[in-house]
């Protein structure tokens, strides 16, 4: 007797053939081809593994949305590599982040810069691509660290080595860099002001330096046009310096690490006032490092020590915190946060140098096929 006419194995041919149909039929339907439409009214509070801040019964604010790790994250696969990879079992591959530091967002696009790579990712959501910048001269960095982008996407990264600033325009060509080691002596962060014509650079300095400041210089012609802060504990001086960024109403918030507060100053540097203190209480810091705000001119601010970001008002009042100190890979789960972004639609992205990856988070009121992020659950 034929080994094919023993129904065994004839039943188990069969359910390849049905697998293989079914499998075929999804990547053809995720492919291009017409699906069903999103359910209407679905509650924007709701995500694929649950997680929304403040938890309930409180009214969510924040809903996880993804975790970016790699390249595989974002490209979309066309349909001759999905068959090849069905018909094959062929695995795909992925850019991998090897150390995170720096996050920002433009348009849909996510900037992280990796010390280890020595380059900034880029990773194109609108067009499910992925690219680095940096990786050859003119523009080659050799330590990028902090970043900033303008309201034209142009982008700016400290090169910790060089101690400097490198502008690139928006399709991650060199345009330009200013500053350089007789300014700094440890450059981590740079803002830009809203006209685009100002960078503010951080200078960490260190135990035995006196550049605990902010150094202001004309981004076109490079020249340096004032200091903000100076090495001490009182109000308006600074100690280990670690970010900044600019509220949408001209204010400048700079991250005083090593006196674990935020201080708050004019463009021109006038002290304004400061957020928070040491503590383990919420509202306080441990560790603070990344900073941004957003449309709203809300304050976040990571913390390495507590594992988390805290939220304030304009006016230093605590809003509510996201994340947990942990060991896991998991959402909202973190060991070393270190920079944030909030981008144009409210989302909010958390580098952890630790796992390795950038969480996403979507305002509560915000649908997932909403803003540039969207893009990509429209097209589903």
């Amino acid at each position: 007797m034929s080994r094919l006419n023993i129904p065994g194995i004839r039943d188990r041919a069969r359910l390849r053939g049905a697998i293989i149909t079914i499998l075929i039929g999804t990547l053809l339907g995720s492919g291009g081809c017409s699906a069903p439409p999103a359910e209407s009214g679905a509650s924007p509070e709701r995500s694929p593994v649950g997680l929304v801040f403040p938890p309930p019964p409180e009214q969510a604010r924040f809903v996880f949305e993804r975790t970016i790790t790699g390249s595989a994250d974002i490209v979309e696969l066309d349909r001759d590599t999905r068959w090849r990879q069905l018909l094959t079992g062929e695995v795909g591959t992925t850019e991998a982040m090897a150390k995170p530091f720096d996050v920002e967002a433009c348009q849909g696009r996510i900037y992280i810069s990796d010390t280890v790579r020595r380059s900034v990712l880029v990773f194109d959501v609108p067009h499910g691509a992925f690219f680095e910048i940096g990786k050859s001269d003119p523009g080659l960095l050799l330590k990028p660290l902090g970043m900033a982008v303008d309201d034209d996407c142009n982008l700016y990264v400290v090169d910790g080595t060089q101690r400097r600033v490198v502008v690139y325009d928006q399709a991650g060509r060199y345009v330009t860099a200013f500053g350089g080691t007789e300014w700094f002596d440890r450059p981590s962060h740079v803002e830009v002001d809203p006209d685009g014509t100002r960078g503010y650079v951080v200078d960490t300095g260190g135990v035995g330096s006196e550049r605990h400041m902010v150094r202001v210089f004309d981004i076109r012609s490079g020249t340096h046009l004032l200091d903000i802060g100076k090495r001490g504990a009182g109000p308006g001086q600074l100690n280990l310096a670690r970010d900044i960024a600019f509220g949408p109403d001209g204010r400048l918030y700079v991250v005083d690490g090593g006196n674990f507060r935020v201080q708050i100053f004019s463009p021109d540097g006038q002290y304004l006032g400061s957020i928070g203190s040491i503590g383990v209480t919420r509202g306080q810091f441990s560790r603070p490092k990344g900073i941004d705000t957003d449309p709203d001119g809300n304050i976040y601010v990571t913390d390495s020590a507590f594992g988390n970001f805290q939220i304030f008002s304009p006016d230093g009042e605590l809003l509510l915190f996201i994340g947990t100190r942990s060991e896991s890979l998991e959402p909202a789960k973190y060991m070393l946060p270190a920079g944030i972004a909030v981008d144009e639609d409210g989302r909010v992205y958390m580098v952890d140098q630790f796992f390795r990856k950038v969480d996403v988070y979507r305002p509560a009121s915000l649908a997932s096929d909403q803003g540039y992020l969207g893009v990509q659950a429209r097209n589903r």
